[in-house]
């Protein structure tokens, strides 16, 4: 028999039911969940940004100098805006005790307190877990950290010391010369799984009363990420060699070098393209040839194989290359610069970059994430906040008047 009994909703009771009831059609999942986080840098920003996406209201507590973020130069330039949209900014001197009365204010009408900060950072402040789980034994807290408890919690980690410590960074390289990968895959992925971690504790308050803490942490996020290589060790008793002398389990997958000078991603990975591939370019001594029949056989003839292939693919362009390819529904990849996805056609035209307005006042176009839900891409509902920028409107939702807001400015307490 279907159940029939309501399901829950995720408001917190305090807090005010959005215009559009959190049921009706193109309402978002997390419409009315308040978030209050204290993050920095890429990890604590993303789960924050993840949540923010799908609906919550998330207030991001900076110091009035900001998040450093904001003013990071080179590879960091990019971390503000991306992981910060659809928050909103409050700049506050937490080491007052007028601010940090305005923080708990805050956290006694919210849903989740997130943070990022260096273990025992938040205890000092009052603000750890176990202190305001005894103000209200419903609030849920997302703690991400470099490492899980254990023996290594007491380090300082990074992206980067996780990835050469993990095992990552030696995948990614050449043999001697580990590399990080191009992208800052813990953090993100940390920030991702604290956003997952903090939905589940929402679904387990709805059937509890309570919260919980939630923890995410780099190291093993990234230990997760090589789990397919630990594992590959534990099936065949062999270590996984780094990716550019790995034993590739297909044939054909491979960058090529074409005319021009050009370079396209190739891949024939079954036994069915391989005989499209073949009949395709004209190969048929290869598809006649039993030393290459299947392939696995492919794969141990692949030191003879793939510079035969470089040699007869040589005279294409990549767009050649990829015209047929993609005629015949082969895995095929143009290579690619970031800079160059804002005019990606596909991403363009099925709504997977949305209008933003950077805290400089300038627009650009930012990647949403990669879901729909009921056929809608989650859009961008806020900019990236200017420091301070919701600062008024939040206190005064508190109870914060005029006047008192002019006092607290004077103390050097609110921007």
């Amino acid at each position: 028999m279907a159940d029939t009994s309501p399901q829950p909703r995720f408001v917190h009771r305090d807090t005010p039911m959005p215009s559009a009831d959190i049921a009706s059609p193109g309402a978002l999942p997390l419409a009315g969940v308040r978030v209050v986080e204290f993050t920095h840098m890429v990890m604590g920003p993303t789960c924050g940004m993840v949540l923010a996406d799908l609906g919550a209201e998330v207030i991001k507590v900076e110091p009035l100098s900001g998040d450093s973020t904001r003013k990071l130069l080179g590879s960091g330039a990019g971390f503000y805006p991306l992981f910060n949209r659809n928050k909103k900014s409050l700049a506050i001197n937490l080491h007052s005790p007028q601010g940090m009365e305005v923080v708990l204010r805050l956290i006694a009408s919210a849903d989740i307190v997130s943070e990022n900060f260096k273990p025992g950072s938040m205890q000092k402040l009052g603000l750890d877990y176990a202190t305001l789980q005894q103000r209200d034994p419903r609030l849920i807290y997302v703690s991400h950290k470099g490492f899980l408890p254990g023996p290594y919690e007491h380090r300082t980690a990074l992206d980067e010391v996780v990835q050469m410590m993990g095992g990552l960074a030696f995948m990614t390289g050449r043999p001697g010369d580990p590399l990080r990968a191009g992208s800052s895959v813990n953090d993100i992925m940390g920030g991702m799984f604290g956003a997952i971690g903090a939905m589940a504790a929402l679904m387990q308050r709805a059937i509890t009363g309570r919260g919980q803490e939630v923890e995410s942490a780099l190291f093993e996020n990234n230990v997760f990420l090589v789990a397919q290589h630990m594992m590959q060790f534990a099936v065949t008793g062999k270590p996984a060699a780094p990716m550019p002398e790995k034993i590739s389990p297909w044939g054909i997958y491979d960058v090529f070098s074409v005319r021009d000078g050009e370079q396209i991603f190739l891949a024939v990975v079954s036994d069915t393209q391989w005989d499209v591939f073949c009949k395709a370019f004209g190969f048929e001594d290869l598809l006649a040839d039993t030393r290459i029949a299947s392939n696995n056989d492919r794969v141990l003839g692949r030191s003879w194989l793939i510079p035969m292939l470089r040699e007869r693919l040589a005279g294409y362009s990549a767009a050649q290359l990829a015209a047929i390819f993609e005629e015949q529904g082969l895995p095929f990849a143009p290579i690619t610069d970031p800079q160059h996805l804002f005019d990606d056609p596909h991403l363009r035209q099925t709504g997977g970059l949305a209008p933003m307005q950077l805290p400089d006042g300038r627009t650009t176009v930012v990647p949403l994430l990669p879901i729909k839900l009921g056929g809608e891409r989650l859009g961008l509902r806020l900019d990236p906040p200017r420091l301070g920028e919701h600062s008024d409107t939040l206190l005064r939702s508190l109870g914060y008047d005029a006047a008192q807001l002019d006092a607290l400015r004077s103390q050097g307490v609110l921007l």
